[in-house]
């Protein structure tokens, strides 16, 4: 009797299972970390894999709408540029609270934002042109700047733009280090979603802010593991142990993906680029149409990136800027052979950024067409940050093969990011003043269409001196469980950044 009602037990027991089962894992989210979460301060760090769970914690005055590099509002309603282009005046939502109950309003995003410019954190260049940041009333913030800067708004749209922290983590956790210490492991912010379980080298958890001012989400938590083997990824998405893998799924397996699996692609700001030093056989115009024709983009994007990338049109990326004229590579391969016997023989070292696969794919192919028109190359990854410390380097390879990924959808963050003098990953210390006066003079301009004609302008003379060559614009791609949708991908934002807010499962 007792062995009958145990069975009869663990019957009810499975029929109870099956009944609740599908319905609890629709409540989690499952997306793993190829990287661990370095600091959850929205303020101190470039997290990169992490980003979606900071944006879906703290939120900033604008946002870029899903898809898109429109700016919408986000905790600002809506907002004014003064007559002078040197103010902005933000009218924030009503009824906006932080995960600890405080309101939001002005005075919270001006303690914030005053902490995000003091100098003192990783990101406070991005509000380095402010001046005066004040609240004109309870609701309604104004921001000063020091000279004209049209990007501005994209700044604040940015994935790491500046966010709104409660002021009540630097009334009680403010130590001596405007709360960094504590803002590394812990998070108080406005989002969809609350900070609920930090463990490093493990897996993070967020809950859903059921008291959030906007659309509530349909996941009730997001899990977080951190899985840095692809391999296990895939095989963990494959067994239903993950809802998704972000980013790197190979693109040879696409094509086969079990039913149970899906692709979901997007535009990206991904663009792979090579950076050349000077001083190589690069400098001289005939071996760098020859080695252009070699390395043509054309001929082996389709093998590496399959249907997910375009060719890159200019130095910016296509979602960012749509040039008149784009980029073109020369397609005359007897007549690269000739200059390079011409010239003599010509050997280049390629620096690769990082292990990662896409990187060694299309460098061995680069090497490959190469050695058809005459040319030795080779190919060494680079130790990890090796690439920010080239300039003058006698040592430094002769090209740098890396993924441009600008801070906004403004081509100023390009072009003053990678190409003029001053620019903070201008690799190898180039100069082309001619090109720079035109990009500081886009700078200023608010006219979109003229704007870009010069960005565009400039970008055709760093590519014609040599400088910098776009290869590809890589789309984001996710795999994930057949139905989910709604993922939320930004072109601005690095690959793999899903919307947890956003993101659900079909009916």
């Amino acid at each position: 009797m007792i062995s009958k009602a145990f069975s009869r037990l663990g019957g009810a027991l499975a029929v109870l299972t099956l009944v609740l089962t599908p319905a609890m894992a629709e409540e989690v989210l499952r997306v793993p970390l190829s990287v661990d979460i370095g600091t959850f301060d929205p303020d101190n760090g470039f997290e990169i894999g992490a980003m979606s769970a900071i944006d879906n914690v703290y939120e900033g005055l604008v946002e870029y709408a899903p898809g898109s590099t429109e700016i919408v509002g986000q905790l600002a309603e809506r907002w004014e540029v003064g007559a002078d282009e040197l103010s902005y005046t933000f009218h924030l939502r009503d009824g906006v609270s932080f995960h600890d109950g405080t309101p939001l309003d002005a005075a919270a995003v001006v303690q914030s934002f005053e902490r995000r410019r003091t100098g003192e954190l990783a990101l406070s260049y991005f509000l380095g042109n402010v001046t005066d940041i004040a609240a004109s009333d309870p609701a309604t913030v104004v921001i000063t700047l020091g000279h004209k800067q049209p990007s501005f708004i994209h700044v604040l749209a940015s994935a790491w733009g500046p966010k709104v922290i409660s002021p009540k983590v630097f009334a009680e956790h403010a130590g001596s280090d405007l709360a960094a210490s504590w803002l590394n492991e812990h998070a108080v912010g406005t989002g969809p979603f609350t900070l609920t379980e930090f463990k490093r080298g493990e897996g993070y958890a967020l809950k859903r802010n059921d008291a959030y001012w906007g659309a509530k989400p349909f996941f009730e938590e997001i899990r977080l593991p951190v899985v840095p083997d692809l391999s296990q990824q895939i095989l963990q998405l494959q067994a239903g142990e993950l809802d998704a893998v972000p980013d790197g799924y190979p693109v040879a397996q696409l094509a086969g993906l079990p039913a149970t699996l899906e692709v979901s692609a997007a535009p990206n700001m991904t663009q792979f680029q090579i950076y050349t030093k000077p001083g190589t056989a690069m400098d001289d115009a005939a071996v760098r149409s020859a080695v252009l024709t070699a390395i043509n983009p054309a001929l082996w994007m389709k093998d590496i990136f399959g249907d997910y990338a375009e060719l890159s049109k200019s130095l910016y990326q296509n979602a960012m800027l749509d040039p008149a004229v784009p980029v073109s590579f020369p397609t005359d391969l007897e007549a690269a052979k000739a200059a390079i016997a011409a010239h003599g023989p010509v050997q280049l070292r390629i620096g690769v950024q990082s292990e990662v696969v896409s990187y060694a794919r299309i460098a061995e192919l680069m090497v490959a067409q190469l050695a058809t028109i005459g040319v030795k190359a080779s190919v060494e990854v680079l130790p990890l940050g090796a690439a920010y410390v080239m300039k003058g380097d006698a040592k430094a390879p002769d090209m740098l093969l890396t993924i441009a990924n600008p801070d906004a959808a403004h081509p100023e963050s390009q072009a003053k990011t990678y190409f003029t003098t001053d620019a903070v990953l201008n690799f190898y210390g180039r100069s082309l003043p001619e090109a720079d006066a035109l990009v500081n003079e886009a700078g200023l301009m608010t006219d979109v269409a003229a704007r870009d004609a010069l960005y565009e302008q400039a970008g055709h003379m760093y590519f014609d001196a040599g400088y910098a060559i776009p290869l590809v614009d890589a789309d984001d791609v996710v795999v994930h469980a057949k139905g989910l949708v709604d993922l939320g991908l930004r072109p601005a934002f690095p690959q793999g950044n899903i919307d947890y807010g956003t993101a659900r499962w079909a009916p």
